[in-house]
């Protein structure tokens, strides 16, 4: 499983890259408009992406910041918030290096944010839901991008295989 969760951390890098590409093709008010994602827009939804990432980093290694809201717009420009995309999908395939089997089954204890009280549970299901989520929101960032009138993108996993991931098959 490790090797599947670091081929989802690589994974999640480059459909990052091919998101944030096309968004760096819109006008400001078409990255501002609310085309009816959870979070409105593709500003407001690739906020959420980072803040939700840093949530659960936090979590899972003790270490960096953690909004404390699911919603926290953390950058307003696309640049700023193209370079933190990038450091967090580093940050993230780094810490998955640190990881081994061990590491995967042991528990870990956090407070969700949407309901009071700890919550245990192995760290293994928890990288499922931060991979699962990352890849739910950037459909709706496809979904978005498609409603300005913009070309689909290819982001399924087997793409990434063919290409830039061949070292995963």
């Amino acid at each position: 499983m490790l090797r599947h969760y670091r081929m989802f951390a690589a994974y999640n890098r480059w459909a990052n890259t091919q998101v944030y590409a096309a968004a760096a093709e819109l006008s400001d008010a078409e990255f501002r408009s609310d085309h009816g994602a959870f979070f409105g827009s593709l500003h407001r939804t690739l906020n959420h992406l980072i803040v939700a990432d840093r949530i659960w980093m936090k979590r899972f290694s003790g270490a960096g910041e953690a909004p404390t809201t699911l919603d926290a717009l953390l950058f307003e420009e696309l640049d700023a918030l193209a370079a933190a995309r990038k450091a967090e999908d580093e940050r993230i395939i780094a810490w998955m290096d640190t990881l081994d089997e061990a590491a995967l089954a042991a528990d870990f204890t956090y407070v969700p944010l949407t309901q009071p009280g700890e919550f245990t549970q192995p760290l293994a299901p928890a990288l499922a839901h931060l991979f699962n989520h990352q890849t739910h929101h950037r459909g709706q960032c496809h979904m978005t991008l498609t409603a300005l009138g913009k070309p689909s993108l290819t982001l399924d996993l087997i793409y990434f295989l063919r290409s830039e991931g061949r070292e995963w098959m």
